[in-house]
């Protein structure tokens, strides 16, 4: 099968302190040629899909060509992975900053505002995006909500031995000591993304996991700060998540003024790989309608 994906970026964003942003445009699924596209394909707005942390553009390759068919979808990579740039100091508000202007980009290319779509703290920069631009029609955030105050999405002790790790050089011990214990994967789950292919792309970019747990916890991207997001914003779960993905995610829809929410049955923190077609059909749904 055909990557969905170019070898290179299709284009750059940049951000306002100069970092480049790289742009993948994917394509449709199946035949992956303008065949395979829906008719109003052009007529609705561009999405934009912003990558959780450890990972990349790549990350959307299961539901990224089948939201192609009827959209024209872009993939980045956020900044300190992949093809795009970095700079220092870091914050989450420059990686809302980078968000808002890749949507920008999008939306000058396609002549109106684009969609975002953004898998957990990418859900978090695309609700900071928003609040940085005009650019930006709806979000799609699966669980990407900020953690309501007395709630931690870090068990005691995650980022001492996470920096323990990298310390010492063992990035892969970090990466596993992440997923387990803030993304809640198994024993077995870990086993098989080990086999993954991807696994070595997401060993390297175990440097960036510190800086985004840290910065997560900053009060501009608290449930306050979000909850002055204005757009639509369709806050996705999985029924099977730990329990602060459900807190946090009530919270927020408590919080902003066009909340939907929706609940992926048996689905945990990856459901865009794990249940491809019902993220696609829920994502589509809501992007569609008046």
């Amino acid at each position: 099968m055909l990557s969905p994906f170019g070898a290179t970026p299709s284009f750059e964003a940049i951000s306002p302190d100069g970092t480049a942003i790289a742009l993948f445009a994917l394509r449709p699924a199946a035949s992956h040629d303008a065949d395979a596209a829906d008719p109003d394909h052009e007529r609705r707005p561009a999405l934009l899909l912003v990558h959780g942390a450890t990972a990349d553009h790549t990350t959307w390759r299961a539901v990224g060509p089948a939201l192609a068919l009827g959209r024209s979808v872009y993939a980045l990579d956020r900044r300190g992975r992949g093809a795009s740039g970095d700079r220092e100091p870091y914050s989450i508000e420059r990686e809302f900053r980078d968000v808002a202007a890749a949507a920008e980009e999008i939306a000058r290319r396609h002549e109106g505002p684009a969609d975002v779509a953004g898998h957990s703290y990418g859900g978090r920069c695309a609700l900071g995006a928003s609040l940085h631009s005009g650019a930006i029609r709806r979000l799609v955030v699966y669980e990407g909500a900020p953690a309501p105050p007395g709630v931690s999405y870090r068990p005691p002790g995650l980022v001492e031995a996470v920096r323990a790790a990298l310390e010492r050089g063992d990035d892969e011990g970090a990466l596993t000591t992440f997923l387990a214990g803030i993304v809640g994967m198994s024993e077995a789950e870990l086993a098989a993304y080990r086999a993954n292919p991807v696994w070595p792309a997401r060993v390297a970019a175990a440097s960036t996991i510190l800086r985004e747990v840290e910065a997560e916890a900053s009060p501009v991207a608290s449930i306050d700060a979000l909850a002055r997001v204005s757009v639509p914003v369709l806050l996705l779960l999985g029924s099977a998540s730990r329990s602060p993905f459900r807190l946090g995610t009530d919270a927020l829809a408590t919080a902003l003024t066009l909340p939907e929410v929706a609940v992926i049955d048996g689905a945990a923190h990856a459901a865009h790989h794990t249940h491809p077609r019902e993220f696609v059909e829920i994502v589509e749904a809501f992007l569609d309608r008046p």
